[in-house]
C-alpha cells in the first residue's frame, strides 16, 4: 500500500515539475501525501500530542438556554453560534448516512486521511484548472473546525482556515492523529455538532430545528439529505431561497449518494427524489430583544447581573462571553405567572404609549429572589414610531423612550433612577430604633419646620437663604406625633425632626447596608463622610433610586431584617451538568444575605408601616388613616408599606410589604424628571401594587408578622398597651 501511494506520489511530483500542476492550492494537495508516508522530513511529531489532547477534550461553542422558575418555560437563549450538543443516540441513522454520504464516503474504511479521495481530487482538479475537490475528510473537516472554535484571537482563526499547503497538511497530520486515540462513532458525533448548515444554525440538532421544527432522531430521508447537502455550501444551496433548484438538485445527489453506499434501496431513494422540499422554519431567538412581550426587562437585568460575577469570569466581557459560549443552564427566578399578573395590573392603569412609566417588581422576602418585573413599554431597539419626547428642549432632535425602550427602567442596569419620597422615611425610623428609641418617641410636628441642617442649629422660626424648612403636605398633621402616625401620615416635620436626633449620616448608611447605591455625582457627594451628617433632605427622598432597590431594602424589613442581595437565578449549570461555582466553591447562584439589623428593629419598623395600609399597629395607636389605608381591604391579609411622592408630584411610589412577598411600585417621566405625573396618576403604583400582591399571592397560606417587643415599641422607661395583634 505505501509503495502504492509513494509512485502516485511520485507521479504527482513529476507532473509538478513539468508545470502541469501550478499554484499552492494545488500543491496542497500533493505535498502532504508525501510528508504523511514518511518521504518528506518529520517535523513536529511529538508536538501533535498537545493539540490532539485538546481537540479530543474540547467541546465546540454552545447554545445557554434560560428557562423561568418554572424549570421548562424558555425565557433566553443567549449565543454566538446557534448549537446545541447532541450525542449520536439521538441523531437519525439515516441522518449519520447521508452526512457520510455527502461529504466522505470512505470514512469508516480510511484512517484519517483517504488517500484515494486526494488522488481523485487531484486528476478532476488538474481538469478543471482550479481547486474544484478539496478531499477533506470528515475527520480533517472536524479538526478544522474545532481549531477555529478554540482560536483565541483572530490571528489563531486565520490560521485554522486558511488556505494554504502547511494549514492543510497540519489537518491531515492531526486527523491522523486523533483517529488513532478516538472511535469513528465519537469522531462523527462531533463533526455532526460542529458542521455549519446555513440559517445561524450550527449542528444537527440546530439544524433540525431551524429547518423542519424536529429534533434530529426525527429527520426522514429526504429531510436529512437536504440537511447533509447544505454543508459544502449553505447560502449556494439555501432551500429557503426563492428558487429551490440548487438546493433540489444537491438533496437528490445526496440522495443518490447514499443509495449507491447501499443505506437506501431504489424504491425508497426514488419515492424520496419525488418528495417537494418542505420547510418549517423557525428563527432561533437570541439575547433580550427577542423573549415574549413583558420579560425583556427582567432579561435585561439577568444579564447585568450575570456581567457583574465576579465568579463567572475575569471581567464582564469575559462572563458574557461565557454565557454566549458556555452552554449553560440557567433556571431564573421570574415566576411566569406573578409576572403575567404584575404585566397585567401595569397595563391596565397606563398605556404603552404613555411618557409615563408606571412599573413595579417583585422579590421574595429571606431569599432576594426577584419573582416579576413589569413596566408599560416594550423592550426593543425600534424606536421608529415612538412618541414625541416629553422634554420641549430635547424633541426636536431626538423622540421619546416609549412605548418602545431597552433602558434598564426598573433597576439592574446604568440608569440613576427616581426621587422615591417619602419612602425614605424608612431608612431613618430604622436608625432611629437602633439607636434605642422606640416607636412611640413623641414629637411636637409643626405645619413647617426650620432644620438646623443648613445653619448647624436649631434657628428662629423663619426660612430663608440660610436654612431648609421642610413642610407638612397638610395642616392636619400639626400635632404630637409617634412614630406609628407620623410614618402612618407620612408627617415630613416629624421625620425632620427624628433624623435629627439620630443623626442624618446614621439614616444614609443605613439605606446603604439595605442596598442601596448613589449612582449620581451629586447623591456620591452628599452621601460621602464629609456631607452626609448634613443632608437633612435624605429623609424626605431627594436621591435618586429604582424599583429593584426599594424592593430589597423593604424586602430586608419584611425579612426580619436579613438583607438578601436581588438576585435573579436559582440555579446556573454548566454544559457537564455540574453547578457553577465562584473562586470559593460556592454556588453563584446561591442567594446572598446578611443580618444587617435586629429582627425586633424590623419588626417594630413593619409595626409603624402597617399604620400606612389600614392594617393597623399591632403593638400602638396609628393615630388616624394612613396615606394609603385601602391597601389592607384590597389585599385581605397582613400587609405593611409605604406611599411617596416628591416635590410636585413629580414622580410617586408605593412599596408593599407582605411576610412572603415585597413589591415596589412607581410613576415617573424617566425622560424628563421635571415632567409632573400629576395629583390624578399619584395613586397608580399603590393600586398597582395593591393589586398584584392580592392576585400574586391567592391561593397560598396567610402569613402574619410577628410584632415587637416592648423594648422597642415603648423603651425601657415606658408601660405598654395591652393590645392584639390584628388577624
Amino acid at each position: 500500500m505505501i509503495a502504492r501511494t509513494l509512485r502516485v506520489a511520485g507521479g504527482f511530483l513529476a507532473l509538478v515539475r513539468t508545470g502541469l500542476i501550478v499554484g499552492l492550492a494545488i500543491a496542497a494537495l500533493v505535498y502532504p501525501m508525501v510528508a504523511l508516508t514518511g518521504v518528506g522530513v518529520k517535523r513536529g511529531t511529538d508536538a501533535l500530542a498537545m493539540p490532539v489532547g485538546a481537540l479530543r477534550s474540547s467541546l465546540p461553542a454552545q447554545t445557554s438556554h434560560v428557562y423561568a422558575a418554572d424549570g421548562t418555560t424558555l425565557l433566553a437563549q443567549f449565543y454566538e453560534e446557534y448549537r446545541t450538543y447532541t450525542t449520536l443516540d439521538t441523531v437519525s441513522p439515516t441522518m449519520q448516512q447521508a452526512i457520510v454520504a455527502a461529504e466522505d464516503a470512505r470514512f469508516w474504511e480510511h484512517h484519517g486521511v483517504d488517500f484515494k479521495g486526494v488522488a481523485r481530487a487531484f486528476v478532476a482538479n488538474q481538469k478543471a484548472g482550479s481547486v474544484s475537490q478539496g478531499a477533506s475528510t470528515l475527520t480533517m473537516q472536524y479538526v478544522r473546525n474545532a481549531l477555529r472554535d478554540s482560536a483565541d484571537t483572530p490571528a489563531e482563526v486565520s490560521e485554522a482556515t486558511e488556505q494554504t499547503g502547511a494549514r492543510k497538511l497540519r489537518e491531515m497530520k492531526l486527523a491522523i492523529e486523533l483517529e488513532k486515540h478516538m472511535s469513528k462513532t465519537e469522531i462523527l458525533e462531533r463533526y455532526l455538532n460542529v458542521a455549519y448548515f446555513g440559517h445561524r444554525a450550527y449542528g444537527v440538532l440546530a439544524a433540525a430545528e431551524v429547518y423542519f421544527s424536529k429534533r434530529p432522531a426525527d429527520l426522514t430521508v429526504p429531510e436529512a439529505a437536504l440537511l447533509a447537502g447544505l454543508v459544502q455550501a449553505p447560502s449556494s444551496y439555501d432551500p429557503a431561497a426563492t428558487d429551490a433548484t440548487a438546493a433540489t438538485a444537491r438533496r437528490d445527489y445526496v440522495i443518490d449518494r447514499m443509495a449507491a453506499l447501499g443505506y437506501v434501496n431504489a424504491t425508497d431513494a426514488a419515492a424520496a427524489r419525488a418528495t417537494p422540499i418542505a420547510l418549517k422554519l423557525s428563527e432561533p431567538p437570541n439575547d433580550c430583544l427577542e423573549t415574549r412581550a413583558g420579560w425583556g426587562f427582567f432579561c435585561a437585568m439577568f444579564r447585568s447581573w450575570w456581567a457583574a460575577q465576579p465568579g463567572l469570569g475575569a471581567n464582564p466581557q469575559e462572563r458574557l462571553d461565557r454565557l454566549r459560549r458556555g452552554g449553560y443552564t440557567v433556571v431564573t427566578s421570574l415566576d411566569p405567572r406573578i409576572q403575567d399578573i404584575a404585566q397585567a395590573q401595569v397595563l391596565k392603569r397606563e398605556k404603552t404609549r404613555s411618557a409615563y412609566a408606571l412599573g413595579q417588581v417583585a422579590l421574595e422576602p429571606g431569599t432576594g429572589l426577584v419573582r416579576a418585573m413589569a413596566v408599560n413599554r416594550n423592550y426593543s431597539l425600534d424606536r421608529a414610531s415612538n412618541g414625541p419626547h416629553s422634554d420641549p428642549r430635547q424633541r426636536k432632535r431626538l423622540r421619546g423612550n416609549y412605548p418602545n425602550t431597552v433602558n434598564p427602567l426598573l433597576g439592574g442596569g446604568d440608569m440613576a433612577g427616581y426621587q422615591a419620597g417619602s419612602t425614605f422615611k424608612m431608612f431613618t425610623m430604622l436608625a432611629a430604633l437602633e439607636q434605642g428609641m422606640p416607636l412611640s418617641t413623641a414629637i411636637n410636628s409643626p405645619k413647617t419646620f426650620v432644620s438646623k441642617y443648613k445653619t448647624g442649629r436649631d434657628s428662629p422660626a423663619r426660612c430663608g437663604l440660610d436654612s431648609w424648612c421642610p413642610s407638612n403636605a397638610s395642616a392636619s398633621m400639626t400635632g404630637r406625633h409617634t412614630m406609628w402616625s407620623g410614618f402612618g401620615r407620612s408627617v415630613n416635620t416629624y421625620f425632620v425632626q427624628l433624623e435629627q436626633r439620630v443623626g442624618a449620616e446614621a439614616a444614609v448608611r443605613m439605606a446603604e447596608r439595605l442596598g442601596l447605591h448613589w449612582r449620581t455625582g451629586i447623591d456620591k457627594l452628599q452621601a460621602s463622610p464629609a456631607k452626609a451628617k448634613t443632608w437633612g433632605a435624605f429623609t424626605l427622598g431627594v436621591a435618586d433610586t429604582t424599583p429593584l432597590e426599594m424592593a430589597g431594602a423593604f424586602a430586608t424589613v419584611a425579612a426580619d431584617g436579613t438583607h438578601c442581595e436581588p438576585i435573579p437565578v436559582v440555579s446556573i449549570r454548566q454544559q457537564d451538568g455540574s453547578e457553577a461555582l465562584d473562586a470559593k466553591g460556592v454556588p453563584v447562584a446561591r442567594p446572598r444575605c446578611t443580618q444587617v439589623i435586629s429582627p425586633d428593629v424590623a419588626r417594630g419598623a413593619i409595626d409603624a408601616a402597617r399604620c400606612v395600609t389600614g392594617f393597623k399597629a399591632a403593638t400602638g395607636d396609628c393615630g388616624g388613616s394612613g396615606t394609603a389605608a385601602r391597601v389592607y381591604s384590597t389585599v385581605r391579609r397582613p400587609v405593611a408599606g409605604k406611599s411617596g411622592t416628591t416635590d410636585d408630584n413629580r414622580a410617586a411610589w408605593f412599596v408593599g410589604m407582605t411576610p412572603g412577598l415585597t413589591v415596589a411600585g412607581f410613576i415617573a417621566d424617566p425622560d424628563n424628571p421635571l415632567h409632573r405625573v400629576g395629583s390624578e396618576n399619584a395613586g397608580k403604583p399603590r393600586e398597582t401594587v395593591a393589586e398584584t400582591l392580592r392576585d400574586a399571592l391567592a391561593g397560598t397560606a396567610v402569613r402574619q408578622f410577628t410584632p415587637p417587643s416592648d423594648l422597642v415599641a415603648y423603651g425601657s422607661n415606658a408601660k405598654p398597651r395591652a393590645l392584639k395583634p390584628r388577624r
